[in-house]
């Protein structure tokens, strides 16, 4: 079997650790306990958060045992890691909603079966709630010298940023204190995280070694998987890409993993699918060889769409994908498909009156009912600039409505062409989609 280590360095997953060497000697003697934390400062995860996810789950496929820990007492305070100012304290019912979902969903990526390598998701207010601050500050705070925790990346910067506050100064010594109660209750001598979570990894180290003598303890830090120009992938221009659907529909996130460039997909492949080493590297070389047929990206998004959202959700996103561009029915697709396809594309919404739709739905069927001309919703839609512009896309043959072409410069479109007896389609050229949403007054 492939050493766990190998195969995570492979798939470019380890950034730093405290000692490499002697974390291999645990993991081949024998499971590992290890943990990993996502703190609920949002209502679910991001692909950021999914890096660790998969890295936990590789660990325990190669049979060691995760703990996927929800920060419910450090959601409450917040991690100054990567923030340039203090974050807006939530409240605590807030934070309590975001521990339960998040919760269900770490326990979506671990295989929670009991046994040896069966994984836990627990809760840090488990052991912090009940905690005083006199004890706190006398068991725990006297491990952590102040000018070490100055040290910490994170805190330099906040302070060159213009301060940090005593709370979020104090996250490095409750995360290290997670490690500690862990390791404890649980013989966890692993804990896993990004790159910028460095100095909360260490601290923790640090401080079961102060307190149990003698005490083999690791961390291990994943790198921060970035695009090519150096952004992170956990963020879009729109916000992040959550993993919950209703945050961020299967559709829209099929589309953010097909939409990748050449350039970023044999590092998405190796991060984010368990496809193996020889598949992966025959992609990339189809990459090379073959850049039109985009191989690569449809596996990609099929892989993680069916990992985060499961394989109807998938089928449908693939389906509403090929229907768009006149490749497959978009009667087929159902009403909250259609709404998240045209979410993605240019559109509109326009109201009729309900009046006329009715008097037309009451004859044949086939009545316009106050629709505008096609050409005006295209224009109305913004895949032309004008009207005009509309009508000559028409005239030379290259626009489409319901991937119907549209031959009249002057047709209507039907009521009975609404799609779930609310969208329209439309389509200039080959790629250039976008859509109509008709309401009635």
């Amino acid at each position: 079997m492939t050493d766990i280590l190998d195969e995570l360095s492979w798939r470019g997953l380890i950034a730093v650790s405290t000692d490499l060497d002697d974390l291999r000697k645990e993991l081949v003697s024998g499971p590992v306990t290890f943990y990993g934390g996502f703190d609920p400062t949002a209502p679910g995860l991001h692909i950021g958060n999914l890096v660790l996810l998969l890295t936990m789950r590789r660990l325990q496929l190669a049979g060691h045992r995760p703990i996927g820990l929800v920060g419910g007492a450090t959601g409450l305070i917040g991690d100054p890691s990567g923030k340039s100012a203090e974050r807006t304290l939530n409240p605590r019912e807030v934070v309590a909603g975001w521990v339960d979902r998040i919760r269900a969903e770490v326990g979506r990526f671990l295989d929670l079966t009991p046994g040896p390598a069966g994984a836990l998701v627990v809760s840090n207010l488990d052991w912090t709630e009940s905690l005083s601050a006199l004890e706190f500050l006398r068991d725990i705070g006297k491990h952590f010298p102040v000018s070490q925790m100055l040290g910490r990346e994170a805190v330099k910067a906040r302070l060159a940023a213009g301060g940090i506050s005593y709370t979020e100064f104090s996250y490095q010594i409750l995360q290290a204190f997670d490690f500690l109660e862990l390791r404890r209750r649980h013989d966890c001598v692993l804990q896993i995280g990004g790159m910028d979570q460095w100095g909360n990894l260490v601290a923790g180290v640090d401080l079961i070694r102060r307190v149990i003598r003698n005490e083999s303890v690791h961390a291990l830090a994943t790198p921060l998987i970035t695009r090519p120009d150096g952004t992170k992938y956990g963020k879009t221009e729109g916000g992040a890409v959550w993993l919950s659907p209703d945050l961020m529909s299967p559709y829209a996130f099929y589309q953010f993993w097909v939409n990748r460039t050449d350039a970023e997909v044999p590092g998405l492949l190796r991060v984010f699918t368990f496809r193996s080493r020889n598949e992966i590297e025959e992609l990339e070389r189809g990459i090379t060889a073959r850049p039109a047929a985009r191989t690569a990206q449809r596996l990609l998004a099929d892989d993680v769409t069916t990992l985060v959202h499961g394989p109807e959700e998938c089928a449908r996103a693939v389906a509403a994908s090929r229907a768009l561009f006149g490749q497959g029915d978009l009667r087929a697709l159902d009403e909250r498909t259609l709404a998240a396809v045209l979410a993605e594309v240019p559109s509109a919404v326009i109201s009729i009156g309900r009046a006329a739709a009715d008097a037309a739905v009451g004859g044949d069927g086939a009545g316009q009912g106050g629709l505008p001309k096609v050409a005006d919703l295209m224009a109305v839609a913004g895949i032309t600039e004008s009207k005009s512009a509309a009508r000559r896309a028409i005239a030379q043959g290259g626009a489409y409505l319901n991937n119907a072409k549209v031959s009249d410069p002057d047709a209507v479109p039907r009521l009975s062409d609404l799609l779930r007896g609310r969208y329209l389609v439309l389509r200039r050229g080959k790629r250039t989609v976008g859509g109509v949403e008709i309401t009635r007054d």
